[in-house]
């Protein structure tokens, strides 16, 4: 109606809506059921949408300016951005915000982890640390859609509220149109054509994430002990059985990264990369693989391959699609031995694996991931998460959502395997199971490796998975204070020379174990120099297996696959600050594909989303990549022969691996 931004007192005044905040409703009537949060999570979203698309910011998104009507949902307090005196917002704030609102609403629990699982992925993904990994108003809108659940007939709100609405509205006459952003009734619209999401942001539970890490940056002081426990097997204090329990303990023997007896601490410093080549696009990608030669690039429009030498398109475009795309826990792509593999849709089909021959740019296959499964007597999503080759069988990994029924913050999350014949598509077997929360597919060989834990301290498990006998579990070992293995999507472990390392301990320890019989073969343990206890990041090897590498606050550590032996220790620069900007994201818990290798060169991203290239051999800086313009959520990035592509906006750009 009118406002004075300039006055003693800011003020403005919206045309009065008779109803009740959020905060009034739960304080009188208790929290919403599932049904009411999904229609509030979707009507907030899309009222922010409208927002963000126009270039505006909300910043003040709480209980108490989410306004329940009898004509729909609607955010107030439009206009007061900055009068609290809170730095300048932005709209992953308001999505922080939207988080925490819905949170509230079903009854102000400590965690996501507790919200109805339809829910519970992605306002956890809302509530994320990192801004960059939250989801967008639309993302959020779109995933809500996508589960395809029933609209609540008549009112989406419980009876008490709605006589409470009633009562208001009939104490000051009919109900005015004004006043607020107003978010859609129940019944859910469709984004149309052309509004979809070019790029995914994290979608994902609070379980695991870099705040694990706990702020630490301090320099590293290592303990180890090559020797396996008693019995054979991880840590497990006489343990003779199959089962182990990694416990972490110290060994006598100590290294410093820092110090004579240990290799120097190496600052990261290097000259900005030279690009190969660069263009643009119509249409932002979502994902991107590459091979020696070629360069698989996914936008939601469309799949293209280009000439890794120039960047030039080679084959006709294909109507296979990605909306969802790369994140922080999902990798739709994998490349092996001449032929690409993607999770896509097509504008006929939806949940779709194919393969496409690198050679002409063709498909080969297409087969529905999900084809003939069923839920019983519950109704079931599939999440498919990541796509992995070994051999000549390709992996697709993913999580079940159980959108009906009961629901405890205690239930396990529900996991499967589904193996594919690389050549024709034809489904092989699948595994499903709650101790299939995260799955690492080896490039070669017979045994996987799933991790899982439950909500509430208990121990986590390790479980070989093998494949040569149709996805049949093997050995086991219990984790202690794993909660973070419940992160479903990208492996939170690595395989290398015939060995699977994984975190164990109170999460400051790397264990080495036979990937065969699980008999572990060495630990290494990991402490700040100060003292206080460090929770290491998800480790990767080198592609021959030789190393492994593991990131630690603001370190990145190289050692020895044969013995734990480290071999070097690079740091950001300013390691010594407690800040997250200082924290490398090479493989944080929860982080994604952020670390990968070529035959002589590690490459990994920080939190400040610069690119690192480092010398295999020295662990000295190549280069360094970033990019001021770059998305809120990053760049995508992949390696390729000796090149690696980075993807920010409609840019795709080239770099030499050695920088020339």
């Amino acid at each position: 109606m009118d406002a004075d931004p300039d006055a003693s007192v800011p003020w403005l005044a919206t045309e009065f809506i008779a109803g009740l905040t959020l905060r009034q409703a739960v304080d009188r009537h208790g929290p919403l059921a599932e049904p009411a949060l999904r229609v509030l999570a979707d009507g907030l979203a899309r009222a922010l949408a409208a927002l963000h698309a126009a270039g505006t910011v909300h910043g003040e998104v709480s209980p108490d300016s989410v306004l329940l009507t009898m004509d729909g949902l609607r955010i107030t307090a439009l206009g007061f951005v900055g009068a609290t005196g809170r730095p300048a917002p932005s709209p992953t704030d308001d999505m922080f915000e939207l988080g925490a609102a819905v949170l509230f609403a079903a009854g102000d629990e400590p965690d996501a982890g507790t919200l109805p699982v339809s829910l519970r992925d992605v306002i956890g993904g809302c509530l994320y640390p990192e801004s960059s990994d939250r989801p967008t108003a639309e993302q959020l809108v779109d995933y809500l859609r996508r589960q395809d659940l029933p609209v609540p007939e008549g009112s989406w709100l419980p009876p008490a509220v709605t006589a409470d609405m009633a009562a208001a509205a009939a104490a000051v006459g009919p109900v005015t149109s004004g006043g607020g952003v107003q978010g859609p009734p129940p019944p859910a619209e469709v984004i149309p054509a052309g509004t979809g999401i070019s790029r995914r942001k994290l979608i994902t539970g609070l379980a695991g994430g870099a705040a694990l890490l706990g702020g630490t940056a301090a320099a590293l002081a290592l303990t180890r002990d090559a020797s396996p426990g008693p019995g054979g097997r991880a840590g497990g204090p006489g343990s003779t059985a199959r089962s182990g329990s990694p416990s972490g303990g110290r060994a006598s023997s100590s290294a410093s990264p820092s110090s004579s007896d240990g290799p120097e601490r190496i600052v990261l410093a290097g000259p900005a990369a030279t690009k190969a080549w660069s263009g643009a696009g119509k249409h932002a990608p979502t994902c991107l693989e590459a091979s020696d030669d070629m360069v698989m690039v996914v936008t939601n429009t469309a799949t293209s391959f280009l000439d890794a030498a120039n960047g030039k398109s080679v084959f006709p475009q294909l109507n296979t699609v990605n909306e969802l795309g790369t994140s922080s826990q999902t990798y739709p792509t994998a490349y092996a031995d001449g032929v690409f593999y993607l999770l896509c849709d097509t504008p006929s089909r939806s949940g779709l694996l194919a393969a496409f021959d690198a050679t002409s740019g063709k498909a080969k296959w297409a087969t529905e991931t999900a084809d003939g499964e069923r839920g019983g007597e519950h109704l079931e999503m599939y999440t498919d998460n990541y796509v992995a080759v070994a051999g000549n069988t390709v992996y697709v990994c993913g999580h079940v959502l159980v959108v009906d029924g009961e629901f405890s913050a205690e239930d396990p999350t529900t996991g499967y395997i589904r193996a594919f014949n690389a050549e024709t598509g034809k489904r092989l077997w699948q595994v499903r199971g709650t101790d299939i929360n995260n799955v690492l597919v080896p490039p070669s060989g017979s045994h996987l490796l799933t991790t899982s834990a439950v909500p509430g301290g208990k121990p986590g498990r390790i479980q070989m998975i093998d494949a040569g006998r149709k996805g049949a579990r093997g050995w086991h070992v219990s984790v202690p204070n794993a909660a973070f293995y419940f992160t479903t999507g990208w492996p939170l472990t690595c395989h290398a020379a015939g060995l699977f390392l994984f975190a164990g301990g109170r999460g400051d320890t790397l264990f080495a174990v036979d990937a065969a019989t699980g008999d572990e073969k060495w630990r290494q343990s990991f402490q700040a120099k100060n003292g206080d206890q460090v929770r290491i990041g998800d480790p990767f090897s080198s592609p021959d297996g030789a190393n492994v590498y593991v990131p630690v606050g603001s370190d990145l550590a190289s050692l020895a696959t044969a013995d734990g032996t480290l071999q070097w220790v690079a740091t950001l620069d300013g390691a010594g600050a407690m800040g997250i900007s200082n924290l490398f994201n090479a493989g944080l818990r929860g982080s994604g594909k952020n670390a990968q290798c070529s035959a002589d060169t590690v490459f990994a991203t920080d939190s400040a989303k610069t690119l690192w290239a480092i010398d295999a051999a020295t662990g000295r800086a190549r280069w360094r990549y970033s990019d001021p313009g770059q998305p809120d959520v990053g760049f995508l990035w992949t390696v390729g022969g000796d090149r690696v592509f980075v993807a920010s906006h409609l840019t795709l750009t080239a770099i030499a691996v050695h920088g020339r």
